[in-house]
């Protein structure tokens, strides 16, 4: 019976020790509660904070409350966004401002240009107003656009365009308390520009870029620029190798279809000059020294044949690399450029220094056949002992000294220049042969003219092209 009493106790003991044990940790946790609490209630009265943290000095706002969710503060649920803001009422105004990031590409071949630019949307819609304490905006990306009515813009006249989705979408959507909307997207377009080339490569072109609603006319939506002519801005780095930016500006007009009546269109023109140095060290400089290469052939001799004409077929097949090369890269227009002026101008300068050594050529074979048929048909000389006597006899010649002179001396060589004066004059001597007088002249003055045609070119041909050279620039220029 004692040990049974003995356990007991025991037992009542322990019972006693576990319930302290249990007791004493609940009050330790209970403190430690009271303890967080208190620390959290101190920090949210401001005395944990230094003073004029801007943590702490802005005042809360129910936009900024992550208890609530953005669509339900919008209240996106509770409207039909498919239909435009105030429908049924007058048009909308949506105002449109463009920051051009860069001028990319602009083909003359293609007829277009590729620019990247920011295009920025602003309109009002009460359905997505909201309260706010401090007028605060609220930001989203292009999740929120696809739930909520945008304008429909598009390019026209685009060939291509895409909005970046580098590392996401490039779409902003700014909605302030009242209802203002801004809506921004960045977007590459590739557009048409009808480009004037009779000037080319010393012209100036305009080209544009049009914006306009796809479905909404003017009766429901009218588009404008924001800030007139400001707002379009320009990247102030803008350049082109080609190019040279004169000026960006705006306009707006109305566009008509038949089919659906009047929209509104918004325009950006910009004006570019083109480089001409590109051109002057590429085409011009080359296609004027080759006309200036084939007058060489001018001062070679008439009879060194393989010098002039290597000479001639060199330059006129450079010119026509030069002219193949200058319109394999141009669009195939129905009408005549300015550097087709030049280049075939100097083509046909080239060609005809060519055309002019065959005159030469040609005179000079007609004059020595002449001139063999004529010691064929005049009697034998041999046994004429001195031929400057016979030429100055009047009574073997039965001409003076003047008549020589005059028959004899138009710019005969001296060289050579004796053997054709006697053959001249027994050939007037001779009354069988009376007849060849005027053929005998005749061979004399075409002689003359072989060598003339020469000397009057390197005169001729250097005027000719430097007059052309200075009404072309001063046309164009």
């Amino acid at each position: 019976m004692q040990v049974d009493a003995a356990f007991v106790l025991f037992c009542v003991w322990l019972a006693g020790a576990a319930g302290k044990m249990v007791q004493s940790r609940g009050h330790k946790l209970e403190t430690y509660k009271q303890s967080r609490l208190r620390r959290d209630t101190r920090m949210d009265g401001g005395g944990g904070h230094k003073t004029g943290s801007p943590i702490y000095k802005r005042s809360p706002d129910m936009t900024k409350s992550l208890m609530t969710k953005s669509e339900q503060l919008l209240r996106i649920d509770d409207h039909d966004f498919t239909m435009r803001p105030a429908f049924g009422g007058p048009p909308i105004p949506v105002g449109v401002d463009v920051q051009v990031e860069s001028l990319d590409t602009i083909s003359e071949v293609d007829m277009d240009f590729t620019m990247t630019l920011y295009l920025r949307h602003y309109w009002k819609d009460e359905r997505l107003s909201f309260p706010s304490t401090n007028n605060q905006s609220m930001t989203f990306d292009s999740r929120l656009v696809k739930k909520i009515w945008v304008p429909d813009m598009f390019f026209v006249h685009s060939k291509r365009s895409f909005i970046h989705d580098t590392t996401t979408d490039n779409v902003m959507l700014r909605v302030y308390p009242d209802g203002n909307v801004l809506y921004s997207l960045r977007v590459t377009v590739t557009a048409m520009c009808n480009m004037d080339l009779s000037r080319f490569p010393l012209d100036t072109q305009t080209c544009s870029l049009e914006i306009e609603s796809y479905a909404y006319t003017d009766d429901d939506l009218m588009l404008y620029w924001k800030k007139g002519n400001e707002s379009l801005n320009t990247d102030d780095r803008i350049s082109l190798s080609q190019f040279l930016i004169q000026k960006f500006h705006t306009t707006t007009k109305l566009a008509f279809y038949s089919s659906t009546g009047w929209y509104n269109r918004l325009y950006i023109h910009f004006t570019l000059r083109r480089h001409i140095f590109f051109f002057l060290l590429q085409t011009y400089f080359p296609a004027t020294l080759m006309v200036m290469l084939s007058w060489v052939s001018f001062w070679i001799d008439r009879r060194a044949v393989p010098a002039r004409v290597p000479l001639g077929i060199t330059t006129v097949l450079t010119m026509s690399t030069i002219i193949t090369g200058v319109n394999a890269s141009m669009p195939r227009v129905s009408y005549i450029k300015a550097v087709d002026i030049y280049l075939w101008v100097s083509f046909v300068f080239v060609f005809l220094s060519v055309i002019e050594y065959a005159a030469v050529n040609y005179l000079s074979t007609v004059q020595e056949r002449k001139e063999r048929k004529l010691r064929e048909r005049l009697p034998c000389t041999c046994g004429i002992g001195n031929p400057d006597e016979m030429m100055i006899d009047p009574q073997i010649t039965g001409y003076g000294s003047t008549d020589v002179n005059i028959t004899g001396n138009y710019g005969l060589p001296e060289n050579g220049g004796r053997q054709e004066r006697i053959l001249a004059q027994v050939a007037l001597n001779d009354p069988q042969i009376t007849g060849q007088v005027k053929a005998s002249r005749g061979y004399v003055n075409i002689w003359i003219d072989t060598h003339a045609i020469d000397k009057y070119s390197r005169v001729v041909f250097p005027g000719a092209y430097i007059l052309f050279n200075i009404i072309y620039w001063s046309i164009y220029l």
